[in-house]
């Protein structure tokens, strides 16, 4: 039963990004700001940190099906966010085996993770003439909002879920054969 844990509460959290924007005050979203919810991404970058070892690489697994579900239910093109949060995932992975595992790591890990995604998702739709966005006017309508609604959602995601992916993964991984 524990295997279904972090699947389920990935597929919690994909529906309720979708409706984070309502329970917002309406001045924050009239305004020319757009906030985009990585939430899915902070929970992985939870995830590589305190319960994949140095050799599972669970988070990879559940950033590409995660990512690719965001782009079926939420986008027009598919790929972009599998492909996103996968590389994003692999690179917090990586990071992770030579920073010691606490809170500010997670959070500057959390910090580069969506301003990588972020990032590189505006440079695909770019790319492919989805938006025309200037790089300024990304930067400072996009982008800052963005990395501050989701630091905020890390923070206080980080004191609930930290202490259940620990016991999980001494659970999954600490068996005696």
């Amino acid at each position: 039963m524990q295997r279904f844990y972090l699947p389920f509460l990935l597929l919690m959290i994909l529906v309720f990004q979708g409706v984070a924007l309502d329970f917002l005050p309406e001045s924050l979203i009239a305004d020319k700001w757009i906030i985009v919810p990585h939430w899915i991404l902070i929970f992985l970058i939870l995830i590589s940190v305190f319960y994949d070892l140095e050799s599972t690489y669970y988070s990879i697994l559940y950033a590409i099906l995660f990512g690719l579900m965001l782009d079926i239910v939420y986008t027009n093109v598919i790929g972009v966010y599998m492909f996103t949060y996968g590389i994003v995932t692999y690179a917090i992975h990586g990071i992770r085996k030579v920073l010691h595992t606490n809170y500010f790591v997670a959070l500057l890990l959390g910090i580069v993770g969506v301003t990588a995604a972020d990032i590189g998702i505006y440079i695909v739709y770019w790319f492919i003439g989805i938006h025309a966005m200037s790089w300024n006017l990304y930067l400072i309508d996009r982008l800052v909002p963005t990395i501050i609604s989701n630091v905020i959602f890390l923070i206080l995601l980080y004191p609930i879920v930290k202490p259940k992916l620990l016991k999980w993964s001494q659970g999954k991984f600490d068996r005696k054969q």
